[in-house]
């Protein structure tokens, strides 16, 4: 455990020194007021370029902004935030291979397992801090321009959402361990995204693919509810652990 510790510590502290955990700060932060500046401002630029859009023939007619506009403009930025992530780490198990530093940590007796988990613990933990200071700031502000009851299904699209991101992370982990390049992981890691974004376009299997985790609109509106994708949730969580585990085994096997 103290090894565990030790390196989670040299992580973090790699983590500041590098300049990541500012610029991670600033993007959730900067999310956050932008997603209900851009609802309060939507009128307004409307207004700006209504001239020009008449002269084209388009006529512009007045727009209504709430909580639920603001909302839907967080389940779209949030992917930015995931993807920044995701490029900042894609090479983490696959760089400490390469670079070697790990061989003099090794030999004192820290295991392969516990530098994947540590790893997983730093990125979910910036993914998990940083998404809900995102949400966090969306919400007081829109409490205090608008009224946050009118998203019904608020709390379980932003559990789905995060939970996706936890997947994706998983996912990448996965294929740090396997890949040798970092371009390698990021292709492979989008690849996979992709796939489950094409599957679910099955009827069947619609709401069964983690990618259909990232439907806000309907839960928000109140059109479904978190039970609809019960099945999405578990093949997800299934999924995550899945993906974990064979980043350890594949990871402990991988020559140095």
């Amino acid at each position: 455990m103290r090894s565990f510790l030790a390196f989670l510590k040299k992580e973090a502290v790699e983590l500041y020194r590098s300049g990541r955990a500012i610029l991670l700060l600033i993007l959730f932060v900067a999310l956050g007021i932008m997603n209900p500046a851009v609802a309060k401002l939507t009128p307004w630029m409307l207004q700006m370029f209504a001239d020009s859009m008449a002269e084209s023939g388009m006529t512009v007619t007045a727009v209504e902004v709430n909580a639920l506009t603001s909302w839907t403009q967080f389940f779209k930025n949030i992917p930015i935030a995931l993807i920044v992530v995701i490029f900042m780490y894609a090479g983490t198990l696959a760089q400490e291979a390469s670079s070697g530093r790990l061989i003099p940590l090794l030999t004192k007796g820290l295991s392969r397992r516990k530098v994947v988990l540590a790893k997983l613990t730093v990125v979910l933990f910036i993914w998990t801090v940083g998404y809900f200071m995102t949400y966090f700031i969306t919400y007081l502000y829109n409490a205090y321009f608008w009224d946050n009851s009118i998203a019904t299904g608020l709390l379980p699209a932003v559990i789905h959402w995060w939970l996706f991101g936890l997947f994706a992370i998983c996912v990448m982990l996965l294929f740090s361990a396997l890949a040798k390049s970092y371009v390698g992981v990021l292709l492979s890691t989008g690849a996979t995204v992709l796939v489950s974004y094409l599957l679910g376009m099955i009827p069947k299997l619609k709401c069964a693919v983690p990618s259909s985790l990232m439907n806000s609109a309907s839960l928000l509106t109140g059109i479904q509810d978190s039970l609809d994708y019960a099945a999405a949730i578990w093949i997800t969580v299934v999924l995550s652990l899945f993906s974990i585990a064979s980043a350890v085994i594949v990871f402990d096997k991988r020559q140095l």
